[in-house]
């Protein structure tokens, strides 16, 4: 029997790309299904470009309104590797960050936001 954080860890049903509305469904088993916009995704992504390599090294990144993903793929049992159409696809977006990106979005997405005001930049390429 498994004990831990990881054993209460929700578990992907479905993870689906819908090319139309440049969004990416994620379904758990507990019943939470979160449903992300591609440009979202990119500008969260979990690789060193975005994250940097500290906690204070978190880079905005702008123009990428009408980024989509190109290729999702699977990364053993834990994560997917998001191929964007910007040719950026270096980030590994576990299941457990997934979920916390869904739990938190509204609140993320307007920090990126306000972050991108603060600096003069904008959404658009």
């Amino acid at each position: 029997m498994a004990t831990g954080a990881a054993a209460a860890d929700p578990w992907p049903l479905e993870v689906r790309y819908t090319a139309a509305t440049k969004s990416l469904l994620v379904a758990f088993d507990d019943g939470v299904t979160f449903t992300f916009p591609a440009e979202f995704l990119r500008v969260e992504s979990p690789s060193a470009e975005v994250k940097g390599h500290g906690a204070d090294e978190k880079r905005i990144v702008a123009g990428r309104a009408h980024v989509g993903i190109m290729k999702v793929e699977p990364v053993g049992n834990y994560a997917v590797r998001l191929h964007f159409d910007d040719l950026h696809d270096t980030g590994l977006f576990s299941w457990r960050y997934l979920y916390e990106l869904g739990t938190r979005q509204n609140e993320i997405w307007q920090t990126y936001l306000a972050a991108l005001d603060a600096r003069g930049l904008s959404r658009e390429p």
